[in-house]
C-alpha cells in the first residue's frame, strides 16, 4: 500500500489554483470597495480613451450628439436595472411566503435537523447563532474524531492505526482553526459562510470511507460504531454549510437590492440632468492636459453607470461561490492543490 497523501490547505483559497490575490478580490474584499475600484476604471478608462482618441470629444459633440444617445441609453439601462432589482427581490420573498402547511413543514424540517445535530452534538438545545451552530458541529467532529481514534488504537494492523492517526491530527487542527475563525464571526457578514467553506468537510468523508474500505477487515464493533458517528457529523456539517450558503445568498441578494436602490435614484437624476440640462459649449479649459469637458461627462457615465457595477460587484462573490460549492457531500468538482493522490491497493 502506497500513502494516504497529504492534508489539504486549511483554507479554500489556499486549495485553489487560483491567485491567492483573485480570491481575495472575489470572495474577502468588501462589495462596496469593489464596486468603488470598478467607479475608479471606468472612470480613468474613458480618460485614458479620450487622451488617445484620434478626435477629441468636444468635435464629437459639435458635429453630432453622442452624448445625449449615451445618456439617453443610460435612462433606458437603469430603469431596467430598477425593474431587475424588484425581479430579484421578489424571486428572494417569493421563497419565504406560501400556505401554512409549507411553513409547518419548513418548521418541522428545521426541528428534525437541529434535533439530529443536538444528538450529534451530546447537548439539549444546539446554539441558535450560526456561528454557534457551525462551531458546536466542528467541536463534536473533533471529539468524534478522537474517539475514533481511541477504539482504533488498539489495532494489530499497524498501517490503519497510523493512517487513523494521520487523519484525525489533520481533521482535529484544522477544526481548531476553524473554530477560531467563527469565533467572532457575525451571520450577515461573510465571515461565517467563509469559515464554514474552508472545513474541506467533502475531502474529509472520502478520507474516512477511503480507511474503511482499505481496513474493513480491521473493524470490530466498536470501531465501527465510532466510524458512523464521526462520519454522520460529518455529514450534518455539509447539511448546515449548505443551509446557511443559502440563508447567506438570500441575504446578499436582498443587501444588493436596497444598495441598487440607494444608488440608482441619484444615478438617474445625474443621467436625466445631463440629458436636459447639459451644455457642452457652456464647459471649457483642460484639467491636467485634458478637456474639462471629458472630465465631466466621465464622472456623470461614471455615477450612471454605479447600479450596474454593484451588481457586478455583488454577483461576482455569489457566483464564486455558488461554483465552488455545486456539489454536496465528497465531490470535488474543480482543480485544488489537496495534495498527493489516494492509492491504496
Amino acid at each position: 500500500m502506497s500513502g494516504d497523501g497529504t492534508q489539504p490547505s486549511d483554507t479554500m483559497a489556499q486549495r485553489s489554483d487560483a491567485p491567492t490575490l483573485k480570491q481575495r478580490l472575489l470572495l474577502d474584499t468588501s462589495r462596496w470597495l469593489i464596486a468603488a475600484g470598478l467607479m475608479l476604471f471606468v472612470f480613468g478608462g474613458l480618460l485614458v480613451a479620450a487622451r488617445f482618441s484620434p478626435v477629441s470629444l468636444r468635435l464629437l459633440v459639435q458635429t453630432g450628439d453622442p452624448i445625449e444617445t449615451a445618456f439617453q441609453a443610460l435612462v433606458t439601462a437603469l430603469i431596467t436595472g430598477v425593474t431587475l432589482v424588484v425581479t430579484i427581490n421578489s424571486l428572494v420573498l417569493s421563497q419565504e411566503l406560501g400556505a401554512v402547511e409549507d411553513q409547518r413543514e419548513r418548521l418541522e424540517g428545521a426541528m428534525d435537523f437541529r434535533e439530529d445535530v443536538e444528538s450529534s452534538i451530546d447537548a439539549p438545545i444546539s446554539p441558535p447563532e450560526p456561528a454557534s451552530f457551525l462551531q458546536a458541529i466542528v467541536a463534536a467532529s473533533q471529539e468524534r474524531a478522537n474517539g475514533f481514534r481511541s477504539a482504533v488504537a488498539e489495532s494489530h494492523d499497524e498501517t490503519f492505526v497510523d493512517r487513523v492517526d494521520d487523519f484525525v491530527d489533520n481533521l482535529t487542527s484544522h477544526a481548531d482553526s476553524i473554530r477560531d475563525e467563527l469565533e467572532a464571526a457575525q451571520f450577515g457578514t461573510y465571515d461565517v459562510l467563509k469559515a464554514a467553506l474552508d472545513y474541506n468537510y467533502s475531502w474529509k468523508i472520502f478520507r474516512l470511507r477511503r480507511i474503511e474500505d482499505a481496513h474493513a477487515d480491521a473493524f470490530d464493533d466498536e470501531t465501527g460504531d465510532r466510524y458512523d458517528e464521526l462520519l454522520e457529523t460529518l455529514e450534518l456539517f455539509g447539511l448546515a454549510r449548505e443551509h446557511f450558503k443559502t440563508l447567506y445568498f438570500q441575504w446578499e441578494l436582498i443587501n444588493l437590492s436596497r444598495a441598487m436602490m440607494y444608488v440608482a435614484v441619484p444615478a438617474l437624476v445625474v443621467t436625466l440632468s445631463m440629458l436636459f440640462f447639459f451644455d457642452a459649449s457652456a464647459v471649457s479649459g483642460t484639467l491636467l492636459g485634458t478637456d474639462a469637458l471629458v472630465w465631466v461627462v466621465a464622472l456623470a457615465v461614471t455615477v450612471a453607470v454605479t447600479p450596474f457595477l454593484l451588481l457586478i460587484a455583488f454577483i461576482l462573490r455569489i457566483a464564486t461561490v455558488a461554483k465552488r460549492t455545486l456539489a454536496i457531500g465528497p465531490f470535488i468538482l474543480r482543480d485544488s492543490s489537496r495534495g498527493e493522490e489516494i492509492d491504496w491497493e
